[in-house]
This record gives C-alpha cells, structure tokens and sequence, in this order.
C-alpha cells in the first residue's frame, strides 16, 4: 500500500511538513488534502494547524500519466509578480509528483487566496534557481533544512501569470 514519505516522526505533504503523524496511505493523504482544499477554499486562502500564517497556493496540474486534474496545496513566495514553488518533496530523494505534472504541462491554473488565474510554470536556472531558494528559506527557514537532507538538486519553479 503506498504510503506518504515518513521521516522519523515527521511527514511531508508536498512542501510542508506535518509533525507527529501515523503514517497516512494514499486514501488518508487524498482526504487531509481535500480537507485543506476545503479550509483553503472556505477561509479566503487562509488555513489553520500546522499551517496557519503560511502562504500557500491550490496548484492545479494535469497528471502527466493519467492526464486527470491534480490539486496540491504548496508553500510559495512572491517574486514580483511572479509566484516561486519548491519541489522540496521535505528533502527527499525524489521529485514530488505534482514536479513531473508540471514538466509535463507547463500551463496551469493556481489558486490564491480568493483569486483563479492561469500561470505559465518555467524551472528556475542558475543563479536565479538559488536567489529564489533563499527568498524561500527567509520565509520559511525549513526549506533550508529540505536541501541539507538531499543530495538532488531541488527544482525551483517560477509562475508566471498569463495575461
């Protein structure tokens, strides 16, 4: 069965870390996620728990395999008018899903706060790759953690809205 990435006693969902969970099989990771999609949804972009205060975006891909319609809340930053993802994965030595979606079909939707518009998704290059990683890690100081845990190179998406 599989089962969300369990390190020690910390889970990561997508880019954000969960603290002090079971581990969750794909039902139980569909249902936590719908539920912050609902609070995300009902709450003008704001949720609670474990992720109160951050700032977090529904990112609509297309399942590069099954081409069906996947939503994930994930951590951003600004950049301008840009919007700046990591495919952090908590640090694992894998890319998240959502990253080959994307590769797959750079044109998505995104969910911000209130607002629904469409961005154009661009992996970062150096050395914009490692400015915007920083901007993140000022934000959020876990994702500085997410590189030390890894040997990849965590990608860097930039978003830009299409006018």
């Amino acid at each position: 069965m599989p089962v969300l990435l369990l390190i020690g006693k910390n889970i990561y969902f997508g880019n954000i870390m969960i603290l002090d969970f079971k581990e969750l099989n794909m039902s139980e990771v569909s249902d936590r996620n719908k539920k912050i999609i609902d609070e995300f949804r009902a709450n003008d972009g704001k949720v609670g728990g474990p992720f109160e205060g951050r700032t977090l975006l529904l990112l609509h891909t297309t399942g590069a395999k099954s081409k069906q319609e996947r939503i994930n809340p994930v951590a951003y930053v600004r950049d301008g008018e840009r919007y700046v993802v990591i495919a952090s994965k908590g640090g694992a030595p894998t890319n998240p899903d959502w990253y080959y979606n994307i590769v797959a079909n750079p044109e998505l939707t995104v969910e911000v706060g209130t607002e629904i518009f469409q961005v154009r998704a661009k992996v970062a290059e150096e050395p914009e790759r490692t400015r915007l990683y920083k901007k993140m890690v000022e934000m959020m100081p876990g994702f500085d953690d997410y590189r030390k845990k890894t040997t990849r190179k965590i990608p860097v998406f930039v978003l830009t809205p299409v006018k």
